[in-house]
């Protein structure tokens, strides 16, 4: 979930891209919500059993292979303590298990490594390992690695589902990905959101507080517009300091608290009595924001992940003929034109670059091999420019057809 309401109170600075705009990029994906995602495009006990999901997520991987995007795939590790409630409850567990927060375990709880949603991430790995795509396994929150990934800038963006993304430092946040009619992205960018609704990063986690989030219920009698204007009242500089300080109490001069008691759900007496309680428990969802637990920048698993892994074709027959029932040549006249094209294109790329700073380098002497050996003939697909091309010695590969502007120098 996130942060309730926190998508509509963004719509905004939402950017609907070509999906051109992120080849070449660094991204981080959050598996369990493109999990998720794909599998609530079909909940049938026979989609799930066809894996379908699994073949949706191939087809989605192979394009941005293609664009030459360079992935990670990153995992949630255990429960956090503070979320336990908020998990309880949407397993529909007893009201014993969904007590407030502060009774709850104080330790994070590991996952059901079993679970068929554990499966389905597990098979996600492997196919992702076949692609030459690494997995960060976080230590809590998946989101939360991410955004600390995107923030220390060892990836361009972060493809999740999460609105607490944003809370945990994420730049630039991709929501959705869509291939049909050319492809688009739904991005995104913690830059537009200061400079259009100017709220940063202090300013969310106190919606947070207000509206509810997977770490608190909320402040009943607080809807968007009512938490936004509280929000904005005193500014991202001082807003949490002024929560972690007073509580509720911070709110007591604006038009929230008036509301607020104006519904009978909590007046000025009310917070003033449980405001010591209440300034603890909002300290503690801004530290889970704020320093969540996470593998540091330096560390070997972070070093491990943004290594280059190599495509596994030999894996990846395995696997499609195990999952999908696909013979080693169908799998190869899906993924392979994808792996040549993204082979042109870091070719293309390293040769914009030469010209870029005025270095014009023959053919003959750039480092790399340009992969095609002839162009065949010009092509038009789907409405687009294109030539059918010949590959130099390619894993049997002959040809296939990619877009004019990789050899169109």
């Amino acid at each position: 979930m996130g942060v309730k309401n926190l998508w509509d109170i963004l719509e905004s600075c939402k950017k609907t891209l070509p999906i051109h705009h992120i080849q070449n990029k660094r991204l981080c994906i959050d598996l369990s919500c493109w999990i998720v995602q794909l599998q609530n495009v079909c909940k049938t006990h026979a989609c799930i059993k066809d894996k379908v999901y699994l073949r949706s997520l191939f087809h989605r991987l192979r394009a941005l292979i293609a664009l030459n995007c360079s992935l990670i795939f990153v995992t949630d590790g255990a429960i956090p303590a503070i979320k336990l409630s908020t998990y309880r409850r949407r397993l529909g567990s007893s009201s014993e298990d969904t007590r407030d927060e502060t009774n709850l375990h104080k330790r994070s709880q590991p996952r059901n490594m079993g679970s068929e949603f554990s499966c389905m991430i597990k098979e996600a790995k492997v196919l992702g390992m076949a692609l030459g795509i690494p997995c960060l396994n976080g230590i809590e929150e998946g989101e939360a690695q991410c955004a600390l990934l995107n923030s220390e800038s060892l990836c361009d963006g972060c493809f999740t589902t999460d609105s607490d993304v944003f809370l945990f430092g994420a730049k630039t946040v991709y929501r959705d990905i869509d291939l049909g009619d050319g492809g688009h992205v739904v991005c995104y960018e913690m830059e537009d959101i200061e400079r259009k609704l100017g709220f940063g990063r202090n300013s969310l986690i106190t919606l947070a507080l207000l509206l509810g989030s997977d770490y608190s219920r909320g402040v009943y009698g607080f809807g968007p517009e009512t938490a936004c204007q509280t929000v904005k009242s005193l500014g991202d500089h001082i807003v949490l300091q002024r929560v972690a300080s007073e509580g509720l109490a911070f709110a007591k001069n604006t038009k929230g608290l008036k509301k607020l008691a104006e519904v009978g759900s909590c007046g000025a007496s009310e917070v003033n009595g449980h405001n010591s309680q209440k300034v603890d428990q909002f300290q503690k969802v801004i530290d889970a924001y704020l320093q969540p637990k996470c593998h540091s920048p330096d560390s070997e698993a972070v070093h491990r992940v943004l290594a280059h892994y190599p495509f596994q074709r030999t894996e990846l027959q395995q696997f499609c003929s195990q999952f999908f029932d696909w013979t080693s040549e169908k799998t190869d006249e899906y993924i392979l034109p994808k792996i040549a094209e993204r082979d042109l294109r870091r070719f293309s790329n390293l040769r914009s670059s030469s010209s870029e700073v005025g270095v014009q380098i023959p053919l003959h002497e750039i480092p790399v091999t340009c992969p095609v050996s002839t162009i065949i003939k010009r092509r038009k697909v789907a409405g687009k420019e294109c030539f059918e091309v010949a590959w130099r010695e390619f894993d049997g590969l002959k040809s296939s057809v990619v877009p004019a502007d990789l050899i169109e120098w």
